[in-house]
């Protein structure tokens, strides 16, 4: 490691110093030299130093103005006044002035850049004076080095807002940005490889290791790594790398201190300046973490647009959850429900506005073929089982209202699901744990089940619930009569009849049938469109076609004789005989048919 030593008037590093007065701080001890009497006393945190003049004049320009305004005084008493870096810094530049040897390191370079811009050490006064070495350090041995950038930015945390103003935090920050992408570009030419046909391709099985620096980085405070990450990402760092360096940073700060301890303050300040540094792209981070910032943001009464944050990140990545994710305890009083139901369900909507809104008119994602994508059909089949579970689970809570209840239940639509299984087993729970529900409150919480999706167990489970309302029971067995018609039609020998059971079902203006899914039948409808649209452009344009040949067979027979006009009225109606094949006009004879009817009537005989 480079070392920076400074050398002057070797004759005083025999010398020791000592403090004038006692304190409780033993670490700094002899401070005045034994055998020159001290001239000027400087007083900083209660602590009196005795010094000399001549080794202080000749370094710091503070020190002369100030003892410009004491020149005919014997013993003359400075006191310094928000020194940065305190006792400790202050104790290094006397040192310097002394000429007594230290080492510069990481540790100690950016007070030394700090008490030496507040003592004024500049080349105005002195040569390689404690300014101008520290910087040279900072610039030429710090800024090559990641961890050691790391390493002074930690240290400025106490020196601010003068590490801030002197360019020490800019410069780390700036150098800690290129090296973490100059780490991530280099990482990448690592990963390139030729494949056997010869195509140059990356091989994501090889381990990245351009993201080591992302465990330097948790020692920061965290206002000094919102610094860093606005920094890196405004470079071009992947937001993969920001997202896990933010996922390691949050959790070993909040795992420091056990359970038991309430949060703090400053664990505010953390969840929400984490939230607001989350990457853009989706699924850069888990979405169990999401889970874990948005409790702690519930818990902390963190603001309003870092729980939305968090809602809308959650949302995009719903089906990715657990049912231990969605169970949020609510941070409300002892009146109100035992889980955050409220914020589950801000979570589910926008889940489906999200599923809405990328997937195009219906609701669905397409390729250039035009099929289906099915990640995005199983995320709606991943979530309403959630959701199913997750109603299930809250359930039993007595302060759970029904509005609540349905509101949770009915966010998805119903062709979500593909079976209500689990929508009935959470509304029986609900049924037993409320038992004073009204008919008319027990007959509208059982709307939501469609009980033709229930499977052979549920359904009879369901006929011989006495906790159901009458009509959802008649509904029940009226269904199982009609299964068992169809399947007894289907058992006969004289093969396939027509049953009375559709084979599809209208649920909430959603077509379902037996085999083929929601999607399937959305694919449909907008392939029969489009061929709908096409032939009505086509039967126009046949239209315009027919009253231009109409409007030319009147003036024909203004103009011209009976027997031109009709050799004229055949030309043109032959030409319009393709009319003949399409299917709109089968009931009726063919154009070249009636044209040579019409010629064989009205034709003047010679």
């Amino acid at each position: 490691m480079d070392r920076s030593f400074f050398h002057h008037h070797e004759e005083h590093q025999r010398h020791a110093l000592v403090p004038v007065c006692s304190s409780s701080t033993p670490r700094h001890t002899n401070w005045m030299l034994s055998d020159v009497p001290s001239d000027i006393t400087i007083e900083i945190d209660g602590i009196s130093l005795a010094l000399h003049k001549f080794p202080l004049l000749s370094r710091c320009g503070r020190i002369r103005k100030l003892l410009a305004q004491h020149r005919n005084a014997e013993n003359i008493k400075l006191e310094l006044l928000n020194v940065p870096g305190c006792l400790d810094s202050l104790e290094l530049a006397v040192k310097f002035c002394y000429g007594i040897n230290f080492e510069i390191t990481t540790t100690n370079v950016a007070q030394l850049c700090c008490i030496s811009d507040y003592l004024e050490m500049s080349e105005e006064y002195s040569n390689e004076n404690l300014s101008l070495r520290s910087e040279s350090y900072l610039e030429t041995v710090v800024c090559k080095s990641l961890e050691m950038c790391i390493e002074v930015l930690h240290q400025c945390e106490n020196l601010l807002p003068l590490a801030d103003e002197l360019r020490i935090v800019g410069k780390c920050v700036d150098s800690i940005a290129s090296k973490a992408y100059a780490e991530q570009v280099a990482s990448s030419f690592s990963r390139l490889e030729y494949s056997s046909s010869g195509r140059l391709h990356m091989n994501k099985q090889v381990t990245c290791k351009g993201d080591w620096w992302i465990e330097d980085l948790s020692v920061l405070r965290i206002d000094m790594y919102q610094k860093v990450i606005e920094a890196i990402r405004c470079r071009g760092v992947r937001p993969e790398s920001i997202g896990t360096s933010l996922v390691n940073y949050t959790e070993r700060l909040l795992k420091r201190k056990p359970s038991y301890i309430s949060p703090t303050c400053e664990e505010k300040v953390v969840i929400e300046t984490i939230s607001a540094l989350l990457p853009q792209e989706k699924c850069t981070v888990p979405v169990s973490f999401l889970f874990g910032l948005l409790r702690f943001a519930v818990m902390l009464d963190c603001n309003l647009s870092c729980k939305l944050n968090l809602e809308r990140r959650i949302g995009a990545q719903l089906d990715m959850a657990t049912l231990d994710d969605l169970l949020i305890p609510s941070s409300k009083s002892s009146g109100e429900t035992l889980f955050d139901v409220d914020t589950v369900h801000r979570i589910l909507v926008i889940f489906a506005q999200h599923d809405d809104s990328e997937d195009g008119e219906l609701g669905y994602d397409y390729d250039s073929e035009g099929s289906i994508d099915p990640p995005s059909q199983s995320a709606l089949v991943k979530v309403a089982k959630l959701v199913d579970s997750y109603l299930a689970e809250i359930a039993p809570d007595g302060n759970l209202t029904l509005g609540k209840f349905i509101a949770v239940a009915d966010t998805l639509p119903g062709y979500a699901r593909v079976t209500d299984d689990g929508l009935y087993r959470a509304v029986d729970i609900y049924l037993k744990a409320h038992p004073g529900l009204s008919d008319a409150e027990r007959k509208r919480l059982c709307n939501l089940i469609d009980f033709q999706k229930l499977s052979e167990e549920a359904t009879s489970h369901a006929a011989q619930n006495d906790r159901l309302p009458v009509q959802a029971v008649v509904q029940v067995l009226y269904i199982e009569q009609i299964k068992l018609r169809n399947a007894l039609c289907c058992a006969t020998p004289e093969g396939p009849q027509k049953v009375p059971y559709p084979s599809h079902q209208v649920t909430n203006g959603q077509v379902l049938s037996g085999q083929v899914t929601p999607r399937d039948n959305y694919s449909n409808l907008r392939r029969e469109n489009r061929e709908l649209k096409l032939e009505l452009t086509r039967m126009r344009m046949r239209l315009n076609d027919l009253e231009k040949g109409h409007e030319s067979m009147k003036q024909d027979l203004h103009k011209s004789s009976s027997k031109k006009v009709m050799s004229s009225i055949t030309k043109k109606i032959g030409r319009l005989s393709w009319f003949r094949d399409r299917s709109t006009f089968r009931g009726s004879a063919s154009a070249s048919e009636c044209s040579k009817s019409f010629a064989s009537k009205h034709t003047p005989r010679s």
